[in-house]
């Protein structure tokens, strides 16, 4: 079984091919990159053609949900719908901080960038979410996740914006791996219609209606 695994949530461009019993076939992430839309589909047909594969020996796609930020959650999310589609697969969606905490042990906060000055969190124990995912301003992060972990996964860029009491603990950076995205989906399941993680309304708002014409006022009495 061939599976394309997809994310757009984070800064990363994260593509990857994965087979559930035997494991990663091949992978392209770019890294901090903001060109998803522009990029996802020439990184999904290079790594087919580095995989000696076609878009016709794809069995399913998993692409992570987020949370994450509008515009960039959407390129992923389309571009899987319009895969499956297309080729008549299965789509599952996950949750992509399960993606991060799944290679976790202990109790882990996991971050990303929400922009707007904040993150997005969610908390994790052994790999499984026990809370979240949530988004807040990193400095009270503490506040409203707690302090009962042992470490955080946060971008590097901001890991000083956290409260003194999470900054004590271990912090590094990771992203969401294909391999992982395949992991925690249910590739069993009757895939369940593909739901944003937003958590908040997006950046881009929507025209103010205009006034209603006159002229059709007149064509509708």
């Amino acid at each position: 079984m061939n599976v394309l695994a997809i994310d757009t949530a984070t800064t990363d461009l994260v593509t990857g091919l994965v087979d559930p019993a035997s494991g990663l076939i091949a992978e392209r992430i770019l890294k901090d990159t903001r060109a998803h839309n522009e990029m996802l589909i020439p990184t999904i047909t290079e790594l087919l053609e580095a995989a000696g594969m076609a878009f016709a020996d794809i069995d399913a796609v998993v692409v992570g949900c987020g949370p994450g930020p509008f515009t960039g959650l959407r390129v992923g999310m389309a571009t899987a719908s319009a895969v499956g589609d297309a080729l008549g697969v299965p789509v599952h969606g996950v949750c992509t901080h399960d993606a991060i905490g799944y290679a976790t042990t202990g109790k882990v906060l996991v971050a990303t960038d929400a922009r707007r000055k904040e993150v997005y969190w969610a908390a994790y124990e052994e790999g499984k979410r026990i809370d979240g995912p949530e988004v807040c301003k990193p400095a009270i992060l503490d506040t409203v996740a707690g302090t009962d972990v042992d470490a955080v996964i946060i971008p590097a860029n901001l890991a000083a914006q956290l409260p003194e009491s999470l900054r004590a603990l271990p912090t590094h950076s990771a992203g969401p791996l294909p391999a992982n995205l395949v992991v925690v989906a249910d590739l069993q399941a009757q895939p369940a219609p593909l739901v944003p993680l937003y958590l908040r309304r997006p950046d881009a708002k929507e025209p103010a209606p205009k006034p209603r014409s006159s002229a059709l006022s007149e064509v509708t009495k």
